[in-house]
C-alpha cells in the first residue's frame, strides 16, 4: 500500500484531535468548574482556570454534604451484581447459540436480536408493576433483577464463541466434559477479552443509569451515584454547582480509571467479536 502523504496525515490527525477536543470539552469544563468558587462559576467573563481556587472546599462539600461514598458503594454493589448475573446467564446462552444445534434455535436467536432493538424505557412500566407485585420496589434487588438477562451480552459472546475452533469443543467432549463444564472450563478462559469488553459496556451503562433508579428507589440510602447528584440541589438557595461538579468528577473517575487500565483488553475483545458473523 502507498503510504499517505504528510499533508494528508497532518489533516487526518487534525480532524481526530478536533473531534477529541469536542468530546472532551464538557469533561474538561466539569473538572475546571469543580475548582472554582460560586462567584466565578456565574461570572459573565469566560475563564478556564479559576482566579481563586476552591477545590478543597468543593470536594469537601461533595463528600460531606451528601453521603457520596455510600452512593458510590451502592453503585459498585449494583453494577457488580448485575454484571455477575449477566455473565452467568449470557455465557451458557451464547455457547448454545454458537456451538449447539437445537430445535427452535433460529427463532430464539431472532428473539435475542429483537430484544436488542427494544429500549429499556419501553418495558419500564410493566417491569415497575411486576416489581410492585413482588414487593421489591425501593430495594437493591429492584436495581439488579431487571437487568440479569442481557441480550447484548448474549449477542457479543456468541459472536466471540463462533471464532473458537470447533475442534477444541469436540476434543473437550471426547474427554468427557458435559456442556456446562465445557462452558466454564474451556470457553470461559478463551473469552476473557470479550468479557472485558462486555464488562465495560455493562458497568458504564448501569453506573450512569439515572432513569431506572429514579423510578424504583425512594430511599436516599439506596441511591446510586447519578441519583445522588440531585441531592446537591437546594430548594431555597438553588443548585450549588461547585460541589455538584466535584461530586460528578468523583463519580466519573472510577469509569475513566477502569477504561484506562482495561483499554487494551477492551479493544482486543471488540475486535475479536467482529471477526466472524
Amino acid at each position: 500500500m502507498k503510504r499517505p502523504s504528510p499533508l494528508f496525515r497532518a489533516f487526518r490527525h487534525s480532524v481526530l484531535m478536533g473531534g477529541a477536543l469536542i468530546f472532551l470539552a464538557p469533561f474538561l469544563w466539569m473538572v475546571l468548574t469543580s475548582f472554582k468558587p460560586a462567584d466565578e462559576i456565574f461570572s459573565r467573563e469566560l475563564t478556564l482556570l479559576p482566579t481563586h481556587w476552591a477545590a478543597l472546599e468543593n470536594y469537601t462539600a461533595a463528600l460531606t454534604k451528601v453521603p457520596l461514598l455510600r452512593y458510590l458503594g451502592n453503585g459498585i454493589l449494583v453494577c457488580a451484581g448485575i454484571l455477575l448475573l449477566q455473565i452467568l446467564i449470557a455465557l451458557p446462552a451464547a455457547y448454545a447459540f454458537a456451538k449447539i444445534d437445537f430445535r427452535g434455535k433460529t427463532v430464539a436467536w431472532r428473539l435475542v436480536l429483537l430484544a436488542l432493538m427494544i429500549p429499556h424505557q419501553a418495558t419500564a412500566i410493566p417491569m415497575y408493576v411486576m416489581l410492585h407485585h413482588l414487593d421489591l420496589l425501593n430495594t437493591l434487588a429492584a436495581l439488579i433483577v431487571p437487568f440479569t438477562i442481557s441480550a447484548f451480552g448474549i449477542f457479543l459472546m456468541r459472536q466471540f464463541f463462533r471464532t473458537v475452533p470447533d475442534d477444541l469443543v469436540h476434543a473437550a467432549r471426547m474427554d468427557g466434559m458435559g456442556e456446562l463444564e465445557l462452558v466454564w472450563r474451556v470457553m470461559l478462559p478463551t473469552a476473557v477479552p470479550a468479557l472485558f469488553a462486555f464488562s465495560i459496556f455493562s458497568v458504564v451503562w448501569h453506573w450512569n443509569d439515572y432513569f431506572w433508579p429514579l423510578l424504583v428507589i425512594a430511599s436516599p440510602d439506596l441511591a446510586t451515584p447519578p441519583l445522588g447528584t440531585i441531592l446537591f440541589r437546594n430548594e431555597e438557595a438553588g443548585t450549588n454547582y461547585g460541589p455538584l461538579m466535584a461530586g460528578t468528577v468523583l463519580i466519573t473517575a472510577p469509569l475513566v480509571l477502569m477504561f484506562v487500565f482495561a483499554q487494551k483488553r477492551f479493544v482486543e475483545g471488540v475486535t475479536l467479536t467482529s471477526v466472524k458473523g
